[in-house]
């Protein structure tokens, strides 16, 4: 089966893991969605990640994060650009997710980013997803 959109099956994937209370979640792997699962730990979203390499395909194994009362650390995930419409932003106009508590992770020239990297790098890109 093909997927049409691969960024948000990962983010729908790692949403049903954290509603289901699993500990980790397996996403096919490609280099941007590696980018992803960096950014997420780097940020504190996810506790860590690896790739498996024994199947046909590489795996990406992301295991999540929850907080000491067992809710997760990441309340919401939102796909923001789609194969059907793009949605590119400038530097200037990088949104801020719950006034700072949360991130939009930007697919920019420099590589994929934090919007706030990408602001800092004077950049802008294809706005990917929003995670708080």
């Amino acid at each position: 089966m093909t997927i049409t959109d691969p960024i948000a099956d990962m983010l729908t994937r790692i949403r049903n893991g954290l509603l289901a209370r699993h500990d980790s979640v397996l996403v096919p792997a490609s280099q941007i969605k590696l980018s992803i699962a960096k950014i997420l730990k780097d940020e504190g979203f996810i506790t860590d990640y690896e790739v498996l390499r024994g199947r046909p395909q590489r795996v990406i194994k992301i295991y999540l994060k929850y907080t000491d009362k067992k809710e997760p650390v990441i309340s919401g995930l939102k796909r923001v650009s789609k194969p059907g419409l793009r949605i590119y932003t400038q530097r200037s106009e990088i949104p801020r997710v719950y006034g700072g508590m949360g991130i939009a992770i930007l697919s920019t020239p420099k590589g994929v980013m934090t919007g706030k990297q990408a602001w800092q790098n004077g950049v802008g890109g294809e706005l990917l997803c929003l995670v708080w």
